[in-house]
């Protein structure tokens, strides 16, 4: 209640100084500053008065004996006489507010302030710091109306800090209903493809990555990861088993920040040194609101692979000094004698300004179709930046991407910076019935000729490549067309396919030569969920095949690639390719295992055959072998055969940390060994823990 009045003492106190502020031209004066310039005689009154109280304040023996550290508020006033009248004393001890009254009453009095030559009054309120302080000289500590002092300067005046921590509350798992992107990896995305894949829904599975809400329909991520908590109570438990790092909730906000790693030591029959890889990063996601998401990784990576791994590696070699690009990653500079440096950094935005519209602007990858491959747009190759616009209405959804690509050959390096080129490619997916969806694909890579940069004709989501092709010139780009379907044959089985349409001609085709100019390629493949009565085994099937110079252009840079990778399939072109997966789990185990039966057709590079067989879709297809008879596996035919099996335990279902062992068996056979294409029989054992993120392909 005391301090209730001494509130309101001070506010009327204070108004009636505001009406005061102008009132005097000159404060009061003691003695001591009588010969000092009126522009100091605040400080010379505020010290003189702190000096007097230091001096004569006698602090109370119960105040001393109890080692009390506080403040006395004393406010007071200086009449027309010059005489100090106490108004109001606050402490937590009457013992302190009588020694304060008493100390006032002993002021002498001084010359009052004064309004135009004539006596006037004024208010003060002043803190007397308990033990007490002596004064320094020129240091104001009264404290008037019309200058605070540092006690009131460093007042908290508002709680609205406070505030932002009163409104934090526990981590709700939002972004399990965000527009955040399920980061993309096949054993991953097996656990909920059945759900999404049932007779009847209205998903949409090809574009990849998923954002979480439009599986939340289908497939409850949250509640399977709530299902595989550990009962622990420790801190370091939860974090480790349960948990991200760093959780945050506050008003219309979120974010968690967890830490990356991939760390993993193996053997490779074929080379002298172990491999290993050491990467550390960190993975932040976000939520502004209900439509703004956000997500960065950062990896700062060091390793050694599996000796065809590194060869492969070093043949994409960019220009400049560094040695290799890691494939699916990027660039890497020599460290140590034999190993890489390879840092990647990803990143995008994700905003959703209605429920049928999701845009994203980052750095990273897309995949586009139901299979382990795709011909349309795969994620094998390094991450790139691009716009992306996802539409889905009605039975159909409707994606738009363009990417900013490089190429980072030598001969197309211009003033020691690689060269840009630009990819465009619409997606429609339609479900044209309860089982039967169908895609239609379209796509092209042009590059900065006539210094035209990013073509706005490309720009215009709804647009046909091909036509706006014809209308900038045969050279100035690169037009693909593709077509996919999935039909789901029952709620077990599903079929699916792609057909990629580089080139046609009809004349060609119906005169039965197998002309250069039949590029195209085509996949077909089956799934089979819970598979023999079993829960969460997903056996996969899968065959493709491209012909001959798919992807490649007569002008180079306009070929589907980029960072000297292929943006379809790993391949590239000319060759067939069988695939069979098995992916099983079982609460926090998994395993999967992996079959690729391959012919290839390889160029011979060499001084009596430079010829371009095909295969290599940064050839010039000027350089064919010929015209006719083209076939898929010509040149220097390699047939290959890989198994790829792993198991391991998932520590963390919130940041996908898991516990492997990878065993890959490589045979390589090509009909002619060359300086590109060795023969290569290979084992590489591995064990490691890894923060699965991404797909890592080692089937080249």
């Amino acid at each position: 209640m005391k301090r209730c009045w001494l509130l309101i003492i001070l506010f009327f106190s204070l108004l009636s100084y505001a009406q005061n502020v102008s009132t005097y031209e000159k404060p009061p004066v003691f003695s001591e500053c009588d010969s000092i310039a009126i522009a100091e005689l605040k400080a010379c009154f505020n010290y003189t008065l702190n000096g007097f109280i230091f001096k004569n304040f006698q602090v109370p023996q119960i105040v001393s004996d109890a080692d009390y550290k506080g403040n006395v508020q004393v406010l007071f006033e200086i009449n027309k006489e010059g005489a100090f009248q106490v108004l109001y004393v606050d402490a937590i001890y009457d013992e302190l507010k009588a020694e304060s009254k008493r100390v006032f009453s002993i002021l002498p009095k001084i010359i009052p302030a004064t309004y135009n030559g004539k006596p006037t009054f004024v208010q003060y309120s002043i803190s007397i710091a308990i033990p007490l302080e002596e004064p320094l000289k020129q240091t104001t500590k009264a404290v008037d109306s019309n200058k605070p002092s540092p006690d009131e300067i460093n007042k908290t005046l508002s709680d609205e800090f406070d505030k932002v921590d009163h409104e934090l509350k526990p981590y709700e798992k939002l972004e399990y209903s965000s527009e955040l992107n399920i980061p993309f990896t096949h054993s991953y995305y097996a656990r909920f493809d059945y759900e999404m894949n049932a007779i009847g829904t209205n998903s949409h599975t090809a574009a990849k990555p998923f954002v979480y809400r439009d599986v939340a329909r289908y497939y409850d991520i949250k509640a399977e990861k709530e299902s595989l908590l550990k009962d622990t109570d420790t801190w370091f438990g939860r974090k480790l088993y349960n948990e991200h790092l760093v959780e945050i909730q506050g008003k219309n906000y979120w974010f968690t920040v967890d830490p990356i790693l991939d760390l993993q030591v193996g053997t490779d029959t074929e080379a002298d040194e172990s491999t290993w890889n050491n990467t550390r990063g960190i993975f932040i996601q976000a939520g502004l609101g209900k439509r703004f998401n956000l997500s960065a990784s950062v990896y700062e990576s060091q390793g050694r692979f599996a000796e065809y791994f590194n060869q492969f590696s070093e043949s994409l070699r960019a220009f400049g000094p560094d040695p290799a690009i890691i494939p699916g990653r990027g660039i890497a500079k020599r460290f140590k004698d034999t190993s890489y440096d390879y840092p990647v950094a990803e990143a995008y935005l994700s905003y959703t300004p209605a429920d049928f519209l999701n845009i994203q602007f980052g750095h990273g990858k897309n995949f586009i179709g139901d299979g382990y491959r795709s011909l349309l747009q795969s994620d094998v190759s390094s991450p790139y930046p691009f716009l992306k616009l996802n539409a889905t209405f009605w039975k159909i959804k409707y994606t738009s991407t363009w990417m900013w690509l490089k190429d980072v050959r030598p001969e197309v390096v211009e003033d020691d910076a690689f060269l840009t080129k630009y990819m465009a490619n619409h997606y429609l997916s339609w479900n044209v019935s309860k089982r039967l969806n169908i895609g239609l694909f379209e796509s092209v890579m042009w590059a900065d000729t006539n210094g035209r940069g990013f073509d706005v004709n490309y720009l215009n989501p709804i647009i046909f490549f091909r036509a706006i092709e014809f209308q900038t010139g045969q050279g100035a780009g690169n037009a693909i067309l593709g077509l996919s379907g999935k039909y789901k044959w029952n709620n077990k089985v599903n079929l699916y396919g792609q057909f990629i349409l580089d080139e046609f001609s009809l004349n060609d085709v119906t005169a039965g030569n197998k002309s250069w100019k039949n590029k195209f390629g085509f996949q077909l493949g089956v799934k089979y969920f819970n598979a023999f009565k079993v829960d969460n085994l997903l056996l996969q099937a899968e065959y493709n095949q491209v012909r001959p110079y798919t992807y490649s252009h007569n002008t180079e840079i306009l070929n589907y690639a980029h960072f000297n990778q292929p943006m379809a399939h790993l391949w590239g072109a000319n060759f067939r390719e069988l695939v069979l997966i098995g992916r099983y789990n079982y609460k926090r185990w998994f395993a999967d295992a992996k079959f690729i039966i391959g012919q290839r057709g390889f160029d011979f590079n060499t001084q009596d055959d430079s010829f371009a067989y095909g295969g290599d879709i940064y050839t010039n297809e000027n350089d064919r072998i010929g015209d006719t008879n083209i076939t898929i596996g010509q040149g220097n035919k390699t047939n290959s055969f890989m198994t790829e099996i792993q198991a391991g335990y998932l520590l963390n279902p919130q940041t996908n940390l898991k516990l492997f062992t990878n065993i890959i068996y490589r045979d390589f056979n090509p009909q002619a060994e060359t300086a590109t294409t060795t023969n290569s029989n290979t084992l590489w054992f591995s064990i490691g823990v890894r923060t699965d993120l991404f797909n890592w392909y080692n089937d080249f």
